[in-house]
């Protein structure tokens, strides 16, 4: 590996200048990685951020940036629509490409990806930022360790209230979108992170908050059955009233970890005798988690620095991706599953992409 002192900086291009792309723009300066250009198809969003970040170069084209030489890495930080048509045009022009979850709205649209990466041998890494949550991580290196005994119950939620998070230009509204595959993503994969694939799942839905949104539901609950018998359960409510949280439980014959989800709170609930208070353990990283907070941004913001560095270690040294194309792909065909059993009323048995 190079040393970080000797080795070019890394030029890196944004794509997105939303309330996400301005994490991913202090990620970029936190890796000590230059952002060399951000994109939007809003002039006015590229100022607040041409003010803050000083990138060197700015359009609202993102085809502009495709065939610049200048561009190492891209990241997709755009409606989940658009995944599939931007990460296949960088890769194609020989960039390496770190695209936000989902890594796309179907399972045709995902293969297509992991076709084309493969092809055209660039890395193309899928932003499931809970693998670089400090307690998620810590949670599951406890269960790993056999700290709590085997697994035999996980759950997960994704609550969020779109009714107040529209989007620019209300993307989220979309029908094109689901809220189990676009936010629900993200707690399917942490329960497949730590417990495996499901092998099938049953889910419910209904339509209570966001009745003007052309939408089928707006809340869903999807029961999973895991491998070695392990039981789990995820729930996604879109129109919640309350906080953004992805209170997370994993139970094992030896303990219980609770977990509240906030990258704010470092640390982990241990439970591993009935009548015990919890213990809280707390993540020490060695890394300088959430450098973003020394640039402006707060603390509980999504930890996208980490999922950067692993992408250039994996571009510099080899190693594998965190979330790889197939790890994308699995994470999307365990969303379209539920949303498919929640339309039908039947359990689904999961079909997962193939290497």
């Amino acid at each position: 590996m190079v040393s970080s002192d000797k080795r070019k900086k890394i030029n890196v291009a944004v794509i997105g200048c939303s309330w996400m792309g301005r994490q991913h723009m202090a990620g970029v300066l936190s890796n000590d990685a230059n952002l060399y250009a951000i994109c939007d198809t809003a002039q006015s969003e590229i100022d607040k951020r041409l003010e803050e970040f000083s990138p060197e170069r700015t359009c609202t084209d993102y085809r502009e940036l495709v065939n610049d030489p200048n561009v190492d890495i891209a990241i997709i930080v755009t409606p989940d629509y658009y995944h599939l048509e931007m990460t296949e045009a960088f890769l194609r022009a020989g960039k390496h490409v770190l695209c936000e979850k989902p890594m796309a709205l179907t399972m045709e649209e995902c293969e297509k990806m992991i076709q084309v990466s493969k092809e055209c041998d660039k890395l193309l890494m899928v932003g499931q930022v809970c693998r670089c949550n400090p307690q998620f991580m810590l949670a599951k290196k406890l269960i790993d360790s056999g700290e709590i005994g085997d697994l035999y119950y996980v759950e997960s939620e994704y609550a969020h209230d779109y009714g107040i998070a529209r989007g620019f230009n209300d993307w989220r509204v979309d029908p094109r979108r689901h809220g189990f595959i676009g936010g629900g993503c993200h707690a399917v994969d942490l329960l497949r992170w730590i417990a495996g694939n499901p092998i099938d799942v049953y889910a419910v839905g209904n339509k209570k908050c966001l009745t003007d949104w052309p939408i089928q539901d707006d809340a869903n609950v999807a029961v999973f059955n895991f491998p070695n018998g392990v039981i789990g359960k995820v729930f996604v409510s879109i129109g919640c009233k309350r906080n953004y949280t992805m209170r997370s439980c994993f139970y094992g014959t030896k303990g219980t970890i609770i977990c509240t989800g906030q990258t704010d709170d470092s640390y982990v609930m241990l439970y591993q005798n009935t009548n015990d208070t919890e213990r809280k353990l707390t993540y020490h990283s060695g890394r300088d988690y959430n450098v973003g907070h020394r640039l402006g941004v707060a603390p509980k913001d999504h930890n996208v620095a980490d999922e950067l560095r692993e992408l250039i270690n994996s571009i510099e040294t080899g190693a594998p991706l965190l979330t790889s194309p197939l790890d994308g792909a699995s994470s999307v065909a365990v969303c379209c599953a539920a949303v498919e059993s929640s339309r039908t009323g039947e359990k689904v048995v999961i079909k997962y992409p193939q290497a």
